[in-house]
């Protein structure tokens, strides 16, 4: 099992739209980088956990967990042209992009907010702590992830 962190700007897609989602499902569409594409198509997996992250929020902060519930497949928003995300390169004989389906797991009591994940010690090797880190699709190890659970009140 591997262990992840998606952000989303809440006013995007919130994790209060997951759980409001039938069967508090989604697929993760829209990811426009290719390195989260890499991730999203050829390493996550089915049962993989998943730390939900609210970027560009007041504070940003992890905000709960889910699990993938659906291995890589092609974004179909990639051939809409009347999605914001259409990419007239991508084709169904030759998707770019990819995504995933999640199934939420909990939405945490208190978000834990990217000032606080500052100060704690297990996490400072953590990819999304990182100076410059802005990718939407990121690992997690799995010691950071039960640290983060920790954090959270999560046993």
């Amino acid at each position: 099992m591997k262990y992840w962190l998606l952000k989303t700007e809440p006013e995007s897609f919130s994790i209060q739209e997951l759980q409001n989602s039938p069967n508090k499902t989604t697929c993760w569409s829209g990811v426009r980088n290719y390195q989260a594409r890499n991730f999203l198509r050829d390493e996550m997996k089915t049962g993989d956990r998943v730390l939900f992250y609210h970027s560009n929020a007041n504070p940003p902060a992890i905000v709960g967990t889910a699990r993938v519930v659906k291995e890589g497949y092609p974004d179909g928003t990639a051939l809409d042209e009347h999605d914001h995300h259409w990419d007239p390169k991508s084709t169904a004989e030759n998707p770019i992009w990819y995504m995933v389906d999640i199934q939420l797991d909990r939405i945490f009591a208190q978000p834990l907010g990217l000032d606080h994940l500052r100060t704690v010690a297990a996490l400072q090797k953590m990819e999304l702590l990182r100076k410059g880190s802005r990718l939407s699709v990121q690992p997690v190890s799995a010691a950071e992830f039960k640290e983060v659970l920790k954090q959270a009140g999560v046993k």
